[in-house]
C-alpha cells in the first residue's frame, strides 16, 4: 500500500472483511431479468434487508410508465420492477449518488441459472459480475465509510433500479432526480476489462421503432391502389443507414410486418439503434431521422410514426469527471491496484448521470468477464479490491469538506 491515513486503513480493513461472496451467491441465486417481475421483488427485498444496516431512509419506489411497440404495431404498456432508494445525510456537506441495477439480461426462462464455479477463484453464474457482484461491492465500501469519523461530513444517495439493462425506460427520472446537485457519482457495473481497466468516454444510445402505416390491395389485381409499408420500411432503413459517420453508428436491427404472398402489406415496423458519441452528433442523428421520416412518407404516401428516442445521452470526459478519475487512480495507486480507463462502445446510467452535469466513474464494480453471456464470470478476489477502492475513494471525496 502507499500513502493511506489511519481512518483510511481501518476502512480499507472494514471493507475487505464483509462477506461479500456469500451475499453474491445469495442474490444471483434468485433469477432477476428484468421482466421478471416476482424474482425482481425478490431480490429488492434481500438488497432491502441488506443495505437496512446503513443509517438513512429506505424505499422501495415505483417506476415510470413505459411503452412500446408490438410487431404488429400496437403500443402497449410495459411493466417494470420497484427500484431501492436510500437517502442518508442529506444536509451533509458533500452528497455522492452511487447507483446500480439488480436485474440481469437473463430471463427466467433462460438456460443460464445456475451458479459454478470454474475454479477456485473465478465463478460463473448469472449476474454474478453484471452486477450483484458490484452490488456487494458497493455495500462493503458503505458500510466501512459509515464506520469512519468521516461519515458525518458525507451525505449520499443510494438507488439500485430494476430496469437497467433494458435502458432504465422506468428509473430514468429516479435518477435524473436522485443526480441532482451531488459533487460525484459511481456506479457499480463491472470493470471493462478483466484488468480492472474502467470505462471512460461512451457514446450515447438512441432505440426507435418506426411504425409504418400504408394500404393494403390485392397484388394482383390493383396493386397501385396499395401503399406498400414494408417497402416504405426498407427505404427508411435505407435513408437513416445513411446517416452513419464518424462518430455515430447505426444500427438497422429488425423489420416487423408483411403478409400473404397476393396481398400488398398495410403495416410494418422498422427497429433501428443509434449511437452518437457527442451531443452535436445526437443532434445531427435527430435531425436526419426527421428529415427521413418526412421524405418516406411523402414519397411512399404512407404514415410513419416514431416511437423512442436517445434514451442514454452521450457521456463525453470533461474536465470534472477528469478530475473524478484522477481521484480514483490515485487512491488505486495508494492501495497498490493500477488503475486505467479507456472509452467504451457500451452504455450504461452512467450516461444519464453525467447528462445530469455530475461527474462519474460507472464502472467501480468487479472484475470479471463474458457478461450477456453464458459464460459470465467473477474474479472473486476483486470482491475485497473493489471494495477497498471504493471505501478510499469516497473517504477521500469526503475529505473535501473539512
Amino acid at each position: 500500500m502507499g500513502e493511506l491515513s489511519t481512518t483510511e486503513r481501518d476502512a480499507v480493513d472494514r471493507a475487505g472483511a464483509e462477506p461479500m461472496l456469500a451475499q453474491v451467491q445469495a442474490w444471483a441465486a434468485v433469477n432477476s431479468g428484468s421482466a421478471n417481475l416476482p424474482g425482481l421483488e425478490q431480490v429488492a427485498n434481500l438488497l432491502g434487508e441488506a443495505f437496512s444496516a446503513l443509517p438513512g431512509e429506505l424505499r422501495l419506489r415505483n417506476p415510470g410508465a413505459v411503452s412500446a411497440v408490438e410487431p404488429d404495431g400496437r403500443v402497449r404498456e410495459v411493466a417494470h420492477g420497484r427500484n431501492l432508494h436510500l437517502t442518508v445525510r442529506p444536509d451533509a456537506p458533500v452528497q455522492l449518488l452511487l447507483t446500480g441495477h439488480m436485474d440481469t439480461v437473463y430471463g427466467a426462462d433462460h438456460p443460464f441459472q445456475a451458479l459454478r464455479w470454474q475454479d477456485e477463484r473465478t465463478l460463473g453464474g448469472p449476474g454474478v459480475a453484471d452486477m450483484k457482484g458490484g452490488l456487494a461491492v458497493m455495500l462493503a465500501a458503505l458500510k466501512a465509510v459509515e464506520a469512519s469519523p468521516l461519515a458525518q461530513r458525507l451525505g449520499y444517495e443510494v438507488l439500485i433500479n430494476s430496469d437497467e439493462e433494458v435502458g432504465s425506460p422506468g428509473s430514468a427520472a429516479l435518477l435524473a432526480e436522485a443526480a441532482r446537485s451531488k459533487r460525484a457519482a459511481l456506479t457499480y457495473e463491472p470493470a471493462a476489462l478483466p484488468d480492472g481497466t474502467l470505462a471512460g468516454a461512451r457514446p450515447g444510445s438512441g432505440n426507435f421503432s418506426f411504425v409504418v402505416t400504408g394500404r393494403s390491395a390485392h397484388a394482383g389485381r390493383n396493386p397501385e391502389n396499395g401503399r406498400n409499408a414494408v417497402v416504405a420500411a426498407a427505404a427508411l432503413a435505407l435513408q437513416i443507414d445513411a446517416a452513419r459517420r464518424e462518430g455515430l453508428s447505426v444500427n438497422v436491427a429488425r423489420v416487423d410486418g408483411g403478409g400473404p404472398n397476393n396481398v400488398v402489406p398495410d403495416g410494418a415496423v422498422l427497429r433501428v439503434n443509434l449511437r452518437p458519441r457527442t451531443q452535436e452528433l445526437q443532434a445531427e442523428a435527430q435531425a436526419a431521422i426527421d428529415r427521413a421520416v418526412a421524405e418516406v412518407a411523402r414519397a411512399h404516401d404512407v404514415g410513419i410514426h416514431a416511437h423512442g428516442g436517445f434514451g442514454r445521452p452521450p457521456k463525453p470526459l470533461d474536465a470534472a469527471a477528469e478530475q473524478l478519475f484522477a481521484l480514483v487512480a490515485r487512491a488505486g495507486a495508494d492501495l497498490g491496484q493500477p488503475i486505467r480507463w479507456q472509452p467504451s462502445g457500451g452504455v450504461c446510467d452512467g450516461n444519464n448521470i453525467a447528462a445530469c452535469g455530475v461527474p462519474v466513474v460507472d464502472t467501480m464494480g468487479v472484475r470479471g468477464g463474458k457478461i450477456h453471456s453464458s459464460e459470465e464470470y467473477l474474479i472473486v478476489d476483486s470482491l475485497p479490491e473493489r471494495a477497498t477502492l471504493s471505501a478510499v475513494t469516497i473517504l477521500r471525496l469526503a475529505e473535501e469538506a473539512a
